[in-house]
C-alpha cells in the first residue's frame, strides 16, 4: 500500500493586526510543525476544537494556501514546486468536498454545470455526449436521478446538495477527496446516509479520505487512522478503534469523555480523580516553552509548563504529545 499525502514539519503562521505602529507583529500558529503520512484507499481524519488549525492543514492539502514552512506532497507530488499549468493538470486526482450544502453549489447553474465544473476548471473538457454522459455517471454514482441534471440546487434538500457535491468531486475520478466537516450541517438522519455513501464509493473506487471533523462519533464511524489538533499541533495520532478505546493525551481523554456513548463516557476520571469534562473554548495563553495544553490540563504539572513534550511513538502506530502518556 503506497503513501497518498504526506506531510513533514509544515507550518502555517497567519499575522494579527498591531495594536499600534511600533507594537510588535504578533501571530496565530494556525499550523506549527504538524507531521503525518496515510495510504492510499484509507480514510484519515483530523479531529480537534474550532481554531485548532483542521482547515487551515485541509487547505495545505488541497494547495489552496501555501505554507511558510515544511513540505507537502500530495499523490506522490509536492503540488508548491509545480508550474502553474502543471499543477492544473495534478489537480484531477485530488477534489474537495466542502462543510456547506447551501453555499458551495452557484444557485444561477444547473446541477449539470455544477457537476462539470472541475472539468472545464482544470481543462479536462471532454466532446459533447462525453461531458454528458461524464455528469450522469457521476449523479448515479451519488444516487440521485439522471433527471437531476437539469434542475437548480434550491430544488433538493440538504443531504441532496452534498450529494450534488460529492458528484462534483468525483467526476475527474480522484485518487484523494478532501472533506471538510461534510456532514455537519445535515439532520443526523441524513448524515448517516451521506457518510454510508462515501464509504461504499471508497469500496467502489478505492477513493481515499481526508475528513475534517469536529464530530468524533461521524470520524469513529469513517476513518482508520485519526489526528487530534490542538493550537495547530497533532497532540495524538493513532488508528481509530486504538484512539477511541485508550486514548493517551488528556485532551483526547477530554473530547471523548464530552461525547455521550463514546469510547470513555463521563464516567472516566484520571489519576486524581479529577472529572474529565467538556472542553472549554476559551483561549488560553500557553507558557512559554511549555506544552500548549497544560493550563487547562488536570494532570499537568511543573514540568509541563517549562517543557514542550514532543509527539513520540507510545506503541505501534500510536504517536502522543504529552509527558505521561
Amino acid at each position: 500500500m503506497s503513501t497518498l499525502v504526506s506531510a513533514r514539519d509544515v507550518v502555517r503562521h497567519f499575522p494579527l493586526p498591531r495594536s499600534s505602529p511600533f507594537a510588535p507583529r504578533q501571530h496565530v500558529k494556525a499550523v506549527d510543525g504538524v507531521s503525518f503520512d496515510f495510504d492510499t484507499g484509507k480514510s484519515f481524519g483530523v479531529v480537534g476544537e474550532s481554531g485548532s488549525g483542521k482547515s487551515t492543514l485541509a487547505r495545505l492539502v488541497m494547495a489552496l494556501d501555501r505554507p511558510d514552512a515544511g513540505e507537502v506532497e500530495v499523490v506522490g507530488r509536492n503540488p508548491f514546486a509545480l508550474p502553474e499549468s502543471e499543477l492544473r493538470r495534478h489537480r484531477r486526482h485530488f477534489q474537495m468536498v466542502f462543510q456547506d450544502p447551501y453555499g458551495s453549489l452557484d444557485p444561477r447553474h444547473t446541477v449539470a454545470r455544477i457537476v462539470a465544473e472541475p472539468l472545464d476548471g482544470l481543462e479536462l473538457v471532454p466532446g459533447a455526449a462525453e461531458r454528458r454522459e461524464r455528469v450522469a455517471e457521476a449523479l448515479n454514482e451519488v444516487g440521485l436521478p439522471s433527471d437531476s441534471a437539469s434542475r437548480y440546487p434550491h430544488e433538493f434538500s440538504g443531504g441532496q446538495r452534498q450529494r450534488i457535491a460529492i458528484a462534483r468531486a468525483l467526476i475527474t475520478r480522484p485518487q484523494l477527496i478532501v472533506a471538510d466537516e461534510p456532514v455537519s450541517a445535515l439532520d443526523v438522519s441524513v448524515q448517516a446516509q451521506v457518510l454510508n455513501l462515501m464509504q461504499e464509493l471508497q469500496r467502489r473506487h478505492g477513493v481515499t479520505y481526508f475528513f475534517i471533523s469536529h464530530n468524533l462519533a461521524v470520524v469513529e464511524h469513517i476513518c482508520d487512522d485519526v489526528a487530534v489538533m490542538y493550537q495547530g499541533r497533532i497532540v495524538e495520532e493513532a488508528p481509530s478503534e486504538v484512539l477511541f478505546a485508550a486514548p493517551r493525551h488528556p485532551y483526547t481523554q477530554a473530547l471523548i469523555a464530552a461525547v455521550p456513548g463514546l469510547a470513555l463516557g463521563s464516567r472516566r476520571r484520571d489519576r486524581r480523580g479529577q472529572r474529565l469534562g467538556a472542553v472549554s473554548t476559551e483561549a488560553i495563553k500557553p507558557p512559554p516553552g511549555g506544552c500548549a495544553y497544560a493550563p487547562r490540563c488536570p494532570r499537568a504539572e511543573a514540568r509541563c509548563l517549562k517543557e514542550d513534550p514532543a509527539l513520540r511513538t507510545v506503541e505501534t502506530g500510536h504517536r502522543t504529545a504529552c509527558h505521561f502518556a
